[in-house]
């Protein structure tokens, strides 16, 4: 059921990346704490039968489907936001592509740098420069960005996929700095290795991949989805009022080390 006192009480919240993972955990705390939620992935069924699930458990949720590469798309969604819930108080785009091709760099496909940049590095500036502007409006917004631990070092990822979240972090910390005067906050999470479907699916294929994964983690795990949407709670509340261009890490302890 939606807390009416809870940590995003009367806002509207649009999340991308929603139809499973991170995003979906997103949608569902979000919504319990009290958000409406604007649900944008590539997935149609998927975000539908999240978004009855959020109603009938006494949230608010609506759905635009969509791909984060695509401006129109992303256009869309923001538009679907204020329409539906007549503001746009935060976003979390938490959208995001890794592929499951682990070649070294000359060997990896120009389609994997291609699509790793659109969906990363262009679907993170096609959502910035859409909602940055209806915040402005608002005078006053909050926004966060989906990293990596990938954004720090390079953690046997794919080159592209470090390098994406490599621009990422910059391009919150540069935007960060630009909106700070207006009241807009622009963070990023730098995630840690997370029990996602995409993660499940190189460890389905590989499963000596799971051990390297958390090799580097102090905490010697994976996280749950729900741990990484709890930090992304926190920095689109108003909690966090004095949090901009930060980069936090919730990573089990790997970029401590």
């Amino acid at each position: 059921m939606t807390d009416t006192n809870g940590m995003l009480a009367g806002k509207a919240v649009m999340i991308t990346g929603a139809s499973s993972g991170i995003g979906e955990a997103a949608a569902r705390l979000f919504a319990a704490e009290g958000a409406a939620v604007l649900l944008m992935a590539r997935r149609e069924k998927n975000l539908r039968q999240l978004a009855e699930e959020i109603k009938e458990s006494g949230g608010r949720a609506e759905v635009s489907v969509g791909d984060i590469s695509v401006a129109e798309d992303v256009r869309r969604a923001v538009a679907a936001t204020q329409e539906h819930f007549g503001a746009l108080d935060a976003a979390f785009n938490n959208a995001g592509y890794a592929g499951d091709d682990l070649s070294p760099l000359h060997e990896l496909d120009q389609a994997v740098f291609d699509r790793t940049m659109d969906v990363n590095v262009r679907g993170t500036w096609n959502c910035l420069r859409t909602q940055i502007p209806v915040m402005l409006e608002a005078g006053k917004g909050a926004i966060v960005n989906t990293a990596s631990t990938a954004a720090m070092v390079a953690t046997g990822a794919p080159v592209p996929y470090v390098a994406a979240k490599h621009a990422v972090l910059g391009m919150t910390r540069a935007a960060a700095a630009e909106y700070a005067a207006h009241n807009i906050r622009i963070n990023t999470l730098v995630v840690g290795t997370t029990r996602t479907e995409m993660i499940e699916q190189v460890v389905d294929a590989k499963p000596e991949l799971e051990q390297a994964f958390v090799a580097r983690q102090m905490q010697k795990r994976m996280a749950d989805p729900v741990e990484i949407a709890q930090a992304a709670l926190w920095l689109c509340s108003d909690r966090s009022s004095f949090s901009t261009g930060s980069a936090l890490a919730v990573d089990g302890g790997l970029t401590s080390n």
